[in-house]
C-alpha cells in the first residue's frame, strides 16, 4: 500500500492551523477589549474617541470583504489566510508601537510634583493660579497624536482578518460531511473562544504593571492599580499577540489548494462516482454539483448576479437582520463590560479583566461547543436549529436585561458631585460643583482629581477642595490634616485629616458584583448554546457555490452595522453620564474620572 500521502493529513492539519489561527486572532482582539481603558487614559481620550479607535477594526475589515470572499474561493485559500495573518501581526505590532515614542506617562510624576509642591502652613493655597492651560508645552508635543497609530495599527489588524472567517470556514465546508461539518466548525470556534480568555488574562497580567515600567521608580509612582488615573503596560500584550500572530501564519503556506472530499460514514454505500473522494464531488447533502475548482457556472457568474441571488434567499435575509441587532448588543457589551465593571462595582481594571477571560468567556466556549455537538448528536434540521437559536436568543436577552437592571451599586460618595459638603446626597455635573465655603479662599484648581478619603466615607476630589493645612508622611502613605471642609461631620478636636485615594465601596457592593457575575455567566452560556445551530441555519440555506460569498455578507454587514458603529455611540452615551472629566495641558477635555453610575448603568 501507499504510504499515508499529505493529502490524507492535510484536512487535519488546515483545521488545527485555522484552530491557531483563530485563537491568536481572538486572543489579539479580546486584548483590545481589555486595553481600552488603559488606551483611553494613556492618550487622554473620551469614551467615544477611544470607541472609534476600537472601531477601526471594522473599518479595516470592510474594506476587502467582499472581494475577498468572492474571488477568495477562487484562489490558493490557504494562503490567502496565511497573508491575512501576517497583516494581523504587523497591525499587532504598529498598536503597540506609540509606546516607544512617547513621553512618561504624566500620573506617575503627577503626584509627587503637586504634593512636594505644598506649603506645609498652607498647602491648599499653593496651588492656587495653577491651571494646564498654562503649559504650553503640549502644542509641540508630537506625542498628543499618537493614538492615530493605534488606530491605523487596528485597522491594518482588522484587514489581516478578512480572509480568515469566510474562506477558512467555507473550506472546511466544501469538503466535509453534512453531519461533520457543524462539529469541525463547533471545534474551531471553541479553541478559538480559548483565545478571548487568554487576552483578557493577559490584560488582567499587563494592567497590573505600571505604563513606564523599567523607566521609572516604581516607589515613587502614588497610585494604585484602582485609581481612575492608572495606566497599566498596555502596550506589552500586543507585541506578545504579535508573536502568536507571527506562528499562525506558518502552516498556511504549506496546505493544499484542494483537498479530498470526505466519504459518506460506513455502511451507508458507496459514492456515486468511483473518483467522487478524490475529485471532491460529493457535496454535504449527498448530490455530486461539481468541486470549488470546477464550479464553471459560478465562476464566471458576476458578483452583482451572485448578490441578487444571495439576498433573493428570505431566509438568509432575515437573519442577517436579525444577526446585526444582536452584534450591536454584544459588540456594545464586550468593549465596555470590563469598564462597567470598573464603575458600577469599583474593581480594579485588572480584576476586572479576570473575571472576564477566567468566568464568562470559558462558559461562551462550552455553550458553543456543546451547541455543535446537539446539532450533530439528533442531527437538526434547519428548522429546529433556527429554533433553537431563537428560543435561547430570547431567554438570554431577558437574563441579561435582569442583570444589567436589578444588580448595582450605590453611587460614590464624592464632595461636590454626589453629596453636598454637609452630606446631603445628590448628583450634580460641572467642576464648579467642588467650591464651597469651606474651601473657597484657598483657590483650587477645578479641574483636579487628585481623591483623598475622609473617615466619614466621603471622598474629596482633591485635598486642597478637603481644606487640608497640612500633611504628614510620603508617596502612598501621604495623610493631610487639619482639613476644613470635614469639620461638619466631627466635634471640635476630632479627627479632620484625609488619606490618599478614594473611598472604598461598601460590602452591599460586593455582594452585588458576586450576583452580577453569577446571572452574567448563565445567560452567556444560555446564549452561546444556540449559537452554532444559528450559524449552521446561514450555511444551510444558501446555494453551495455561495457560501464563501453569504459568509462574507454576513461578516461586511454584521461589521458595518454593528461592529463600527457600537463601540462609538455606545462610547458616547457613557460620555454623558461623565460626572467629572479630566483636564489635559492644554486645558482640553480629557478622560473621565468619574461617572453618574445609575445613568451609566
Amino acid at each position: 500500500r501507499r504510504p499515508l500521502s499529505l493529502s490524507l493529513s492535510a484536512p487535519q492539519l488546515f483545521i488545527m492551523a485555522l484552530a491557531f489561527a483563530y485563537f491568536s486572532k481572538a486572543l489579539a482582539g479580546s486584548y483590545m477589549k481589555s486595553a481600552i481603558t488603559q488606551i483611553e487614559r494613556r492618550f487622554e481620550l473620551s469614551t467615544t474617541h477611544v470607541g472609534m479607535v476600537d472601531g477601526s477594526f471594522e473599518m479595516g475589515n470592510l474594506l476587502f470583504l467582499v472581494l475577498v470572499s468572492h474571488f477568495g474561493a477562487r484562489l490558493h485559500r490557504p494562503r490567502l489566510i496565511g497573508v491575512g495573518c501576517l497583516l494581523m501581526a504587523a497591525g499587532s505590532f504598529l498598536t503597540g508601537l506609540p509606546h516607544f515614542f512617547m513621553g512618561r506617562s504624566a500620573d506617575h510624576s503627577l503626584e509627587g510634583k503637586g504634593r512636594s509642591s505644598l506649603c506645609p502652613q498652607h498647602p491648599c493655597l499653593s496651588l492656587r493660579g495653577h491651571s494646564p492651560n498654562l503649559d504650553l508645552s503640549c502644542v509641540k508635543d508630537p506625542s498628543s497624536h499618537m493614538w492615530i497609530y493605534v488606530l491605523l495599527g487596528n485597522a491594518l489588524r482588522g484587514l489581516g482578518e478578512t480572509p480568515v472567517t469566510p474562506l477558512g470556514i467555507s473550506y472546511i465546508d466544501d469538503y466535509a460531511r453534512a453531519e461533520n461539518s457543524p462539529f469541525y466548525i463547533a471545534c474551531v470556534h471553541t479553541i478559538s473562544l480559548l483565545g478571548p480568555v487568554f487576552g483578557f488574562l493577559l490584560g488582567s497580567a499587563c494592567v497590573r504593571l505600571y505604563v513606564d515600567i523599567g523607566y521609572v521608580d516604581l516607589d515613587s509612582v502614588t497610585i494604585s492599580p484602582k485609581d481612575a488615573r492608572w495606566v497599566g503596560a498596555w502596550w506589552l500584550g500586543f507585541f506578545i499577540s504579535t508573536a502568536l500572530l507571527l506562528i499562525s501564519a506558518i502552516p498556511f503556506w504549506f496546505l493544499p489548494r484542494t483537498l479530498p472530499k470526505q466519504g459518506p460514514p460506513e455502511g451507508e454505500g458507496p459514492p456515486t462516482h468511483p473518483h467522487a473522494i478524490q475529485e471532491g464531488l460529493l457535496e454535504l447533502d449527498g448530490d455530486v454539483p461539481p468541486s470549488p475548482e470546477d464550479r464553471p457556472a459560478p465562476i464566471h457568474k458576476g458578483l452583482l448576479q451572485s448578490l441578487k441571488q444571495l439576498f433573493g434567499t428570505p431566509a438568509y435575509l432575515l437573519l442577517l437582520c436579525s444577526g446585526v441587532l444582536r452584534f450591536n448588543a454584544v459588540i456594545g457589551l464586550f468593549t465596555f463590560k470590563a469598564k462597567y465593571i470598573e464603575q458600577q462595582f469599583g474593581q480594579s481594571a485588572s480584576r476586572a479583566n479576570f473575571v472576564i477571560g477566567a468566568l464568562t468567556l470559558p462558559v461562551l466556549a462550552v455553550g458553543i461547543f456543546l451547541g455543535g455537538l446537539l446539532m450533530k448528536r439528533y442531527r437538526l434540521s434547519v428548522f429546529s436549529g433556527a429554533l433553537l437559536s431563537f428560543v435561547t436568543s430570547v431567554v438570554a436577552f431577558f437574563l441579561f436585561l435582569l442583570l444589567h437592571l436589578g444588580t448595582k451599586c450605590e453611587h460614590v460618595a464624592v464632595a461636590g458631585l454626589t453629596v453636598s459638603y454637609n452630606g446631603t446626597a445628590g448628583v450634580w455635573g460641572g467642576d464648579e460643583a467642588v467650591v464651597a465655603p469651606c474651601n473657597q479662599a484657598c483657590s483650587c484648581p477645578l479641574e483636579a482629581w487628585d481623591p483623598v478619603c475622609s473617615q466619614s466615607g466621603i471622598t474629596y476630589t482633591s485635598p486642597c477642595t478637603a481644606g487640608c493645612l497640612g500633611s504628614s508622611g510620603s508617596g502612598k502613605a501621604t495623610v493631610f490634616h487639619n482639613c476644613s471642609c470635614l469639620s461638619h461631620f466631627y466635634p471640635e478636636g476630632g479627627s479632620t485629616s484625609v488619606s490618599l485615594g478614594q473611598c472604598p465601596r461598601g460590602n452591599d457592593c460586593v455582594r452585588s458584583f458576586t450576583s452580577y457575575m453569577a446571572i452574567s455567566v448563565l445567560s452567556s452560556f444560555i446564549n452561546a448554546l444556540g449559537g452554532m445551530p444559528g450559524y449552521m441555519v446561514i450555511i444551510r440555506c444558501i446555494a453551495p457555490e455561495l457560501k464563501s460569498l453569504a459568509l462574507g455578507i454576513q461578516a461586511m454587514v454584521y461589521r458595518a452595522l454593528g461592529g463600527l458603529p457600537a463601540p462609538v455611540y455606545f462610547g458616547a452615551l457613557i460620555d454623558t453620564t461623565c460626572l467629572k472629566w479630566a483636564s489635559t495641558r492644554c486645558g482640553d477635555r480629557g478622560t473621565c474620572r468619574m461617572y453618574d453610575s445609575n445613568m451609566y448603568r
